[in-house]
């Protein structure tokens, strides 16, 4: 077979492998651009997480007179040592009993009752407790966490999965952070935030290479949010193919260089 009838056919092999990838400017895979450009706005849930039904709650009331606060406390669980008269000593590290939010947005708070608590983030929460056990306790001290912070990032990320956070704040970039961040094929300018607020499913599509993200009120992730990374239209187009294009392309210049020698 003679190489000038080879030669075209190699030629369209090789096109077609390097069809595989193609080149991608900065503007397609840099975060924030434009972030001089802007001024940052204050945004709606930079005020913290905001306390939802089936929440877990942690909340620790001390004063400096303990024994007056010690009723508005749930007591404290571990392990017990012993027998049946044990139950009172504990191994470990002892641990608050959380509160369970209710369907209704309540937890049945020691001493006070129902409290109604969804809708308020930690320190409004920490606030309007202080306020009724200061009728019993002079100068409480009302701590109060949300336990159950879990986001979901899935998708064309590098270490997908479901992620506790102990944080009170998390950024969509944080929260990539600890998927690994976006994988080179990951649609950057598309990126899927779900959340359900008060039983209401939203969402919102954002783009990561505007600095104008900041201001966006899914930019801080509320708990139990999902991430969708999606493919970008090059890994869509090349589904069938395998990602080490680089490889395909090495292999192909070899096997070309192979056909000339055998063709001489």
């Amino acid at each position: 077979m003679k190489f000038s009838n080879i030669f075209p056919k190699v030629i369209l092999a090789l096109l077609a492998t390097l069809s595989i990838t193609s080149c991608v400017s900065r503007k397609e895979i840099t975060y924030f651009q434009g972030l001089d450009e802007i001024q940052e706005k204050v945004s709606e849930s930079k005020n913290g997480l905001q306390i939802s039904p089936n929440d877990l709650l942690t909340i620790s009331v001390s004063a400096y007179n303990m024994e007056a606060a010690m009723p508005f406390n749930l007591p404290v669980v571990g392990a017990s040592i012993g027998g049946a008269d044990a139950g009172l000593r504990v191994a470990g590290t002892p641990q608050l009993q959380p509160f369970l939010v209710d369907s209704d947005g309540n937890i049945e708070f020691p001493q006070l009752g129902t409290v109604q608590v969804a809708g308020l983030n930690r320190q409004q929460l920490s606030a309007k407790l202080k306020a009724s056990i200061s009728e019993y306790v002079k100068e409480p001290i009302v701590n109060v966490r949300i336990v159950n912070f879990q986001v979901s990032v899935l998708g064309e990320v590098n270490r997908p999965g479901t992620f506790s956070v102990q944080d009170e704040y998390l950024s969509l970039p944080k929260a990539l952070g600890l998927a690994g961040d976006m994988s080179i094929y990951g649609q950057r300018k598309n990126v899927l935030v779900m959340r359900e607020t008060n039983g209401a499913k939203t969402y919102a599509y954002l783009d990561m290479t505007d600095a104008n993200i900041v201001n966006s009120p899914f930019y801080y992730l509320q708990q139990n949010d999902v991430v969708y990374i999606e493919p970008n239209n090059a890994l869509k187009q090349g589904a069938s193919y395998n990602r080490n294009a680089s490889v395909y392309i090495s292999v192909a210049s070899v096997l070309i260089s192979l056909i000339v020698l055998i063709a001489r």
